[in-house]
């Protein structure tokens, strides 16, 4: 018997499905915009039906917030989304109705979090950031997703202001909280401080190091919370190459010297699987253990 696995990166601009087989190759994969709830949902199960007979399991790594509390009433939904049109939001109830399928339904981090654990031999405690338009973050210990109530949210962690910005009088982007890490360290900072778009500011600009400040103060408090093996980053803001090395100076200087780790160039890195492949990885990977239990 053919045994196949789906996952779904659930994002806030786009949803991307892919088919997977049992050592977890991808074997087909589309993307569509992210619209309004229905259309997208009767858009993913147009991509898996023809799949059926071979499916045995779907993963799913959605864009947030989401209840992944299994006894609570709201399971499977997307909860207070700024998105419109998305708050409380029954995605995994609409997938299980037309699929019938064993799902597991996580954060989208999460997932990347799980490829990038499989991905490296002999890890099993690992954090991945996303550093893109938002900020999130997943948590492994000894191979188990970080979370009680709910899943973490270490992208709305306050962060000690740079300098400039205190000068500037710059509190971040975030509507909720002035100050947090995804107020002052996501994407759109960069164009809110500077008026240019992310991508067309110099490589030379001091405000890349202003980022570095922020993205260091994440890898800090994963050092100091989780301490684990690897920390991880991606999203659009670390695909540019120098930034990686400007984050390794600026935890070296938050850290000055109080816990033993790694040599960063191990220890603070950028993905190990191209193109985001670490979310379909990981919901391979999770929707192999959702049908099998």
């Amino acid at each position: 018997m053919t045994r196949l696995y789906g996952s779904i990166e659930a994002g806030g601009t786009k949803f991307v499905c892919a088919i997977g087989d049992d050592s977890f190759s991808v074997i087909e994969q589309t993307q569509f915009p992210t619209t309004n709830p229905q259309e997208t949902i009767a858009n993913c199960i147009a991509f898996f039906k023809p799949f059926a007979k071979d499916l045995v399991g779907l993963g799913i790594g959605s864009f947030g917030p989401i209840d992944i509390d299994p006894d609570s009433a709201t399971y499977g939904y997307i909860t207070s989304t700024p998105k419109p049109g998305w708050a409380n939001v029954d995605l995994l109830g609409g997938l299980r109705n037309a699929l019938k399928l064993p799902m597991y339904f996580t954060t989208d981090v999460n997932s990347s979090a799980y490829g990038e654990m499989m991905a490296r031999s002999g890890v099993d405690s690992l954090v991945y950031y996303t550093i893109g338009t938002g900020i999130g973050a997943g948590a492994i210990q000894d191979g188990q997703f970080v979370g009680g109530m709910g899943h973490t949210e270490a992208g709305h962690t306050y962060v000690m202001a740079h300098p400039t910005d205190i000068e500037n009088g710059f509190t971040g982007v975030c509507p909720f909280h002035k100050g947090c890490l995804e107020g002052m360290g996501a994407g759109p900072s960069l164009e809110a401080r500077t008026g240019i778009k992310g991508e067309l500011i110099p490589m030379d600009s001091p405000v890349w190091d202003i980022q570095a400040f922020y993205i260091a103060q994440a890898a800090l408090q994963a050092t100091m919370l989780y301490r684990p093996e690897v920390i991880v980053f991606g999203g659009g803001v670390m695909a540019q190459a120098h930034m990686v090395d400007r984050v390794h100076c600026q935890f070296v200087e938050l850290l000055n010297g109080y816990l033993p780790v790694p040599d960063l160039k191990s220890y603070i890195v950028t993905p190990a699987i191209e193109n985001n492949g670490s979310a379909t990885l990981g919901n391979f990977a999770l929707a192999k253990a959702a049908a099998e239990n």
